[in-house]
């Protein structure tokens, strides 16, 4: 019998990607899919006329359990580390619909912006920071941070599920960082913190560096953290319960590069002169407090602001994953270029 896989956010950046990738790989598994309107289910069934949509939003809380109930595999990437009914419900789901025999399984996607914690609790501004978590040496960190931390009140949902009902419910947290890259989905393909800063490069054509200019985010490729989605789905189908993949211990950072965030705006400013987007080579203009980047560039501004360091080793160890996409600087013309385009339509 094929395995039944539900996932959210296929419309979106991270589970358009991933989808497409999957569907290709195995088109065999028993797929339904949450998507909210008409018009977008009917792009995705015109796209993947096996599938089943399920026609409803995360606040359908009935709608989501009932399907987490049902499946065997549930993929969850549509504001799955905010939406905290959407995450209980998928828990309520779970625990009464699986047994020992059979477990259901719980990718939650969440993100490395929880990392930010030390640097926003004491109102840090692009300082230099040499903390660096790492999942297989130090996972017990990354499951009790502070409950104040972003994503932590969702964090907490799944690892409990994950830990009180561990014979039926195995649930894996997978934390990628900054994402890059074309999308291959069929609605955004779009991500957002590099695209949102070259974006604002071209419109006000002036380079922000914020406080200090030394925070730093890893980084990663999107068909990359696909390919890791995919290893995890394949080991939950072949049911590989490795108490080092679920629960307690599963906790998953998935990256493959580092930078700056201060030399990645000043690289922007460079190539879109280059690339004739701008007249000049943008001026450099210093943020020094939080008055200054909201007003100046707005929420978005302070995730340019703080450090999120996180080493990923388990994947890599358990389940053999090697990234291999080009890297933020390679790509980065490609990103300047399609903001300029996109600002144009």
């Amino acid at each position: 019998m094929a395995p039944k896989i539900f996932i959210t956010g296929i419309t979106g950046y991270i589970g358009g990607d991933l989808f497409e990738v999957l569907y290709k790989k195995h088109p065999d598994y028993d797929y339904s899919v949450l998507v909210r309107t008409q018009e977008k289910s009917d792009v995705v069934t015109k796209a993947y006329p096996r599938v089943k949509v399920v026609l409803g939003g995360l606040d359908d809380l009935t709608l989501v359990e009932r399907e987490a109930a049902k499946a065997d595999v549930i993929i969850h990437t549509a504001e799955s580390s905010e939406h905290e009914g959407a995450a209980k419900a998928i828990a309520a789901g779970l625990a009464p619909g699986h047994s020992k025999e059979r477990p259901g399984y719980w990718l939650n996607t969440g993100g490395t912006g929880i990392l930010t914690y030390d640097d926003s609790s004491h109102q840090r501004l692009g300082d230099w920071s040499d903390l660096e978590y790492n999942d297989w040496t130090g996972v017990h960190d990354l499951t009790h941070l502070p409950d104040e931390a972003m994503h932590r009140n969702v964090d907490k949902i799944v690892l409990e599920a994950g830990t009180k009902y561990s014979d039926s419910v195995k649930t894996a947290i997978v934390c990628p960082p900054t994402i890059y890259g074309n999308g291959r989905g069929q609605v955004n393909q779009r991500s957002r913190q590099v695209y949102d800063l070259a974006s604002f490069v071209l419109k006000h054509q002036w380079v922000p560096i914020i406080g200090g200019g030394k925070a730093r985010w890893k980084n990663l490729h999107i068909y990359d953290l696909s390919d890791a989605f995919v290893l995890l789905i394949e080991a939950a189908v072949a049911g590989n319960n490795d108490p080092e993949l679920w629960g307690a211990n599963g906790y998953l950072i998935v990256e493959h590069g580092e930078h700056t965030w201060s030399d990645i705006a000043a690289k922007i400013g460079t190539t879109a002169h280059k690339l004739g987007y701008l007249d000049a080579e943008p001026k450099v203009k210093v943020l020094h407090t939080f008055n200054d980047v909201l007003k100046e560039v707005g929420y978005n501004g302070l995730g340019w602001a703080w450090n999120a360091r996180a080493k990923g080793e388990r994947l890599s160890k358990v389940l053999r994953w090697e990234p291999s996409g080009p890297t933020l600087e390679v790509e980065l013309e490609e990103i300047v270029k399609r903001e300029y385009e996109r600002g144009l339509a």
